[in-house]
Parts: structure tokens; C-alpha cells; sequence
């Protein structure tokens, strides 16, 4: 088997994140879109020791579970790889996959036991379903297709001078443009306005944004819709190498038939040749530049380059599930880490003594606080630095942690630190969850068990799954030994051999210590 050739084979099962497992000859092929029980014609496209990978090229035969597409643009378009399968065996492959994924990582203990030594009837029952004890399923989403509250829609063509686009990238193109004016996981006023934005650019013959010259106006169209509220936010990014009549443009918007409301219409520059949106200068063209989103009875400010769940009714699902694995708050001290625009910290913090938040982003931290200030939350704190940095300084220590990291998961270095803190809860909500399973290990090694996990389905239709985990730490009086550590005596040599360095301070030296146990899985 050699990279660039081209194989035939049934797929046996998935993977996550949605890799198809075909077996050819001695090596197990992952093929990306893939479904359990087709038979796919495949190129290998990376051969090494580790793994193979291939790109899916044909389906030569249909899985017997699978049905005809709702969307026009499926298949063409990279967005959804889902959608021919019920949203029940949606959620199913998902569960699957993620059993897949956590079972050889989740270190077991007696079913449901936890901080407070006591059996958990509702993972009990999951057992008798056929699950791990811990594994709770995968939630729906209330909302089915249409569940995106934000698209960031790019501008461009479908072949090399063709006509102008505006909608996804085709399916394995970085240039390629298709104009997705019936996607179905949007609400339909997203249609009317891409239509409408498309329509009018294309009057002004202006070209697009070509990605290799760097040459041309249109960028994006980036359109944010409240589920509850029905506010709409709407904005045209461009370059700065043209003019266009945006009053003409602000005038068409503002005639829609739209079902919710325009609250604003904005102009963005974005000259950087990323290809991602970069805010270089925003106009307000019309209303206001931000709009609010109610959760649960708590109102929310989204600015256009605000994070916030793109699914509103699946993040309530998510924060009643964080809600109730928490625990009672009442007169505690929580921690939300890496916590964003703060809908996590504010959903908390009724119950709570206080909660404080720490996030990277100035804009989110700055959201944070506004929504907290009219939600009449005087117990929230929001600071913004880096979670690695931020929690040295923290004058508190919390009773309770929340983690809601990037993609990428816990730096590393920072999760010595969190450990530290000694929490009996800490609940952790994974986007990605391949991370989360990397990061169980140091928590488990220091004395943390998996109490209880699920699945919360904010992207239905696509092999994406938001992954919420309960942390527990073991009682002391089970099976455990409790040590006194006096930091002024303990040798440290162990994890001095890390570094020639020698810890001076009694916070440095606590640091080696606890990088000590991680080395020998004492704690």
C-alpha cells in the first residue's frame, strides 16, 4: 500500500471525529465522511507506521440505514457529511464513537462513585443499556435542521473567472466557491439574505477576494441570528481596494420579509490575507452592532466577533447538563476557565458565592461583564489573561471548577496548576474530544475519576459533538491513602532532574512537587 493509490472496501465502523475504518490487507484505512456498512472507493493520502489515512472518492454501495439528503447542496458542499442518515442514527454513531474513543482511557471505579461516595442511579440504568457505567448517551438537539444561529459565508467562484458566489467551500476545495442559498441547517431568513447580498454585489461587478493574489473587495458575509429573540446582525466584509453604495445595499437589507428583526447591518475591512475574518474597522451602517440572545431566562450581548454556541437551543441543553453535574453551588466559590462571553459563569452564579472567569479574549471578557451588569449579577468576576498565568494570581480558591478550553484543550503547563487547587468537582466541556481524552490522564493520575459523561449534540448533521465530563475526586476514606507533605523537607530531586534549576520560591517548590507526582503517579 503506497501513498497516491487508489482501493475498494467496506467500512466496519467509525471513529471520531467521523473517520470511516476500512480494512485493507493488514492496515485499518481511516477515510473522513465515511459511513458504517458502505462500500467506498478510497485514495490513500497519508502511509506511515502509526496509521493510514485515505480521501473518500466514490460510494460504490449505500449503508441499508442510510436515506436521501434534505439539502440541494449536499454532497458539493463540505458542510454537513451527515445528513443521509437519520438524525436517531446520527446520534447513535455519535454515541458510538465516543464510547469508542473513552473507554480505553476512563480508569473504572464503582459505578457512579464520586466525590460524596455515592451511587448515581442514572448511570446505573446507562449500564443496563449497554454502556460504560459513566457514559450517559448523547443528547438531541431541540432544534432540527435548522439550528445555526451564525454562518460566515465567503465570497468567490466555481470555476476560475466564472460568476460571482457567495455561500461554502465545495466539498476538499480551499478555492471553490458554491452558493448555498437552501442550506438547510439555517433558519430561511438566512436565505433571503444571501440572496439579496449576492444579487446586489453582483450589480456592482466588483470582483472577489482571490486568495493567491490577494487582489479584489468581496471577502465574506457573516450573518448572526438569535433563536429566541430573533434579532439579526449582518455583516459585509470587504477589502479596502474598492467602493461600493453599502446605503443601497442597507436599503434592500432593511425591505426584507424577514421573519425576526434587523438589529444591525455593518461594513468590516479586512485586508489581512488570511483567510479567516479579521476585524480591520467596522461601520455600523444601520441599528446597532450588537445584538442579545435570552438563555434560560439570562440575556446575553453577541457582538459580531463574539464566541457564542451556534446552536442557542442545543447551548441550553449544555448548560442545564453543566448545571446539573456541578452540583449545588450554593455559598461556593466557582472557577469558570477559558470561560468566553460567560453564558457558563452566568448561568452558575444565582446559586453560587461567587464565580469568577478568565478568558483570553478582551472582547468576550468585555461581553462578559456588560451581560452580567444587565443580568444584575454582582458575584460575577471577569478577568482577562491567559488561564496559564491568570490563576497564580487569583486571591481566591474556588470550591468548584468549571473547563471550557479551545479545541486544543489544557496547556499542558497550566494543568499542574489547576490540579492544585484540590477541587472535589471540576467539570469539563470538550469540543473536540480527542483533547479531552488526552487530558483525563494527568486529572486521573492526580487522584480524579470519571463520574459521568455525555454527549450534547450542538451540530446535528455533521460529525461534530460537544462532550460535557463530570470529575470527581476520590474519597479518601476508599482504598486511598492520604499523605501530609511538608514542602520545606520533601526531596523534589525527581523533578529536579527535569530542570537543573533548583526551586527557590515555596510556590516554585510546590510546582516541582506536584510535576514530581505527575512523573510517578503518586497523587
Amino acid at each position: 500500500m503506497k501513498k497516491g493509490e487508489v482501493y475498494e472496501g467496506e467500512v466496519l465502523r467509525t471513529e471520531y471525529p467521523g473517520r470511516g475504518i476500512v480494512l485493507e490487507g493488514e492496515h485499518e484505512v481511516r477515510v473522513k465522511d465515511a459511513l458504517p456498512g458502505q462500500t467506498v472507493r478510497f485514495r490513500i493520502t497519508k502511509k506511515n507506521s502509526h496509521r493510514c489515512e485515505g480521501m473518500l472518492l466514490d460510494v460504490m454501495k449505500r449503508a441499508g440505514n442510510e436515506i436521501v439528503s434534505d439539502c440541494p447542496h449536499f454532497g458539493r458542499c463540505g458542510g454537513c457529511s451527515y445528513r443521509t442518515l437519520s438524525y436517531q442514527d446520527q446520534l447513535k454513531l455519535k454515541e458510538d464513537q465516543l464510547i469508542r474513543l473513552f473507554e480505553p482511557v476512563v480508569k473504572q471505579e464503582a459505578p457512579g462513585s464520586g466525590a460524596d461516595g455515592q451511587t448515581d442511579a442514572a448511570a446505573v440504568s446507562c449500564q443496563k443499556g449497554g454502556r460504560p457505567v459513566w457514559f450517559q448517551g448523547v443528547k438531541a438537539s431541540p432544534d432540527f435542521p435548522a439550528y445555526r444561529n451564525k454562518m460566515e459565508f465567503s465570497f468567490g467562484d466555481l470555476e476560475k473567472g466564472g460568476e460571482l458566489q457567495l455561500g461554502l467551500h465545495v466539498k476538499g476545495s480551499f478555492y471553490d466557491i458554491l452558493t448555498t442559498d437552501d442550506c438547510r441547517i439555517v433558519d430561511p431568513d438566512f436565505h433571503l439574505i444571501l440572496k439579496c447580498v449576492l444579487e446586489w454585489a453582483r450589480e456592482t461587478r466588483l470582483p472577489h477576494f482571490h486568495r493567491v493574489t490577494h487582489q479584489g473587495y468581496f471577502r465574506h458575509l457573516l450573518v448572526r441570528r438569535t433563536a429566541n429573540t430573533g434579532e439579526i446582525l449582518v455583516d459585509l466584509v470587504t477589502t479596502s481596494q474598492a467602493e461600493a453604495d453599502l446605503n443601497r445595499l442597507t436599503d434592500r437589507l432593511r425591505a426584507l420579509p424577514v421573519e425576526g428583526k434587523i438589529a444591525g447591518i455593518l461594513h468590516t475591512v479586512n485586508d489581512s490575507v488570511a483567510d479567516a475574518i479579521n476585524d480591520g474597522g467596522t461601520e455600523v451602517l444601520y441599528g446597532s452592532a450588537v445584538i442579545t440572545e435570552n438563555l434560560l431566562g439570562l440575556n446575553f450581548r453577541i457582538t459580531p466577533f463574539s464566541f457564542f454556541q451556534t446552536n442557542s437551543r442545543g447551548a441550553e441543553v449544555l448548560y442545564e447538563t453543566v448545571r446539573s453535574y456541578i452540583g449545588d453551588t450554593t455559598g461556593k466559590t466557582v472557577f469558570d476557565l477559558y470561560s468566553g462571553t460567560g453564558t457558563i459563569a452566568q448561568v452558575l452564579a444565582p446559586a453560587a458565592s461567587h464565580v469568577t472567569g478568565v478568558e483570553i479574549v478582551p472582547e468576550a471578557v468585555e461581553s462578559a461583564r456588560e451581560s452580567a451588569r444587565l443580568n444584575g449579577l454582582d458575584n460575577c468576576d471577569f478577568i482577562c489573561g491567559d488561564v496559564l498565568k491568570v490563576v497564580d494570581e487569583l486571591p481566591e480558591k474556588p470550591d468548584l471548577i468549571v473547563l471550557d478550553p479551545p479545541r486544543e484543550g489544557i496547556n499542558p503547563k497550566a494543568m499542574p496548576k489547576i490540579i492544585a487547587f484540590g477541587v472535589r468537582r471540576i467539570v469539563y466541556i470538550s469540543c473536540k474530544a480527542t483533547s479531552l481524552a488526552r487530558d483525563l490522564q494527568p486529572l486521573q493520575m492526580a487522584g480524579y475519576r470519571v463520574e459521568k459523561m455525555c454527549g450534547v449534540d450542538l451540530f446535528p448533521g455533521t460529525e461534530h459533538v460537544e462532550t460535557v465530563c463530570l470529575l470527581s475526586k476520590l474519597s479518601e476514606t476508599k482504598n486511598h491513602i492520604s499523605v501530609k507533605v511538608d514542602m520545606d523537607e520533601m526531596d523534589v530531586t525527581a523533578a529536579e532532574s527535569e530542570d537543573s534549576r533548583s526551586p527557590e520560591t515555596p510556590k516554585e517548590k510546590e510546582d516541582a512537587i506536584i510535576e514530581a507526582f505527575r512523573h510517578f503517579q503518586m497523587i
